[in-house]
């Protein structure tokens, strides 16, 4: 018997795509934010700044720092699809939101272009967004199984987590090539390496 979902295939491209533009216009938000608050932007830059750490000299030790970070993110998006549906919702939610924050506080810094920023965040977060937000979509999904699955409860969970694991398995995939770029590529396209 194949694994499928009443939802389908057109449902997890329809929340795949959701999640996406939750990213994005949340991110225009706080963007939007941090114009009319500029000190709030640069405080809570500098704070996600002091969170993070220095970055290394070594571009392999920043790639395992972000690729470990990422994959730690996509995992809780995965299990946090589980409190009915909803954790993706917010965590991309609220990772968009920093996004456009700290785009404006760069910017306020007056030290990064543009375009360098563009070029700081593009090649990677094209690869990188999509990671989460099939993780995302793999959490939703896992939930909705177990809600609308058919058979007993125990199988619906298998079900949906075997689901969810492959997207998840997809997800890390996608954050080794964006976590590369970002640590290879990207200082040196943008300029700020």
């Amino acid at each position: 018997m194949p694994l499928t979902l009443k939802l389908g295939k057109k449902s997890s491209r329809r929340i795949f795509i959701m999640l996406l533009s939750v990213f994005l216009g949340l991110a225009f938000i706080g963007y939007v934010f941090a114009v009319g608050n500029p000190n709030a932007a640069v405080n809570i830059t500098q704070k996600i700044g002091e969170e993070i750490g220095p970055v290394s000299d070594s571009d392999f030790k920043n790639f395992v720092m972000i690729f470990t970070n990422n994959s730690m993110v996509v995992a809780f998006m995965v299990l946090s699809g589980l409190l009915f549906g909803l954790g993706p919702w917010f965590i991309m939610a609220f990772n968009g939101f920093i996004v456009g924050v700290v785009v404006r506080a760069v910017q306020l810094t007056g030290n990064i272009s543009a375009t360098q920023i563009l070029l700081g965040l593009i090649p990677h977060g094209i690869v990188e967004i999509p990671a989460l937000a099939i993780a995302g979509t793999a959490g939703i999904m896992w939930y909705q199984e177990i809600v609308h699955g058919e058979g007993e409860i125990g199988r619906r969970f298998k079900i949906g987590a075997l689901k969810a694991l492959k997207l998840f398995g997809i997800s890390v995939l996608l954050l080794i090539v964006a976590a590369f770029i970002e640590a290879y590529v990207t200082p040196s396209i943008a300029g700020i390496g």
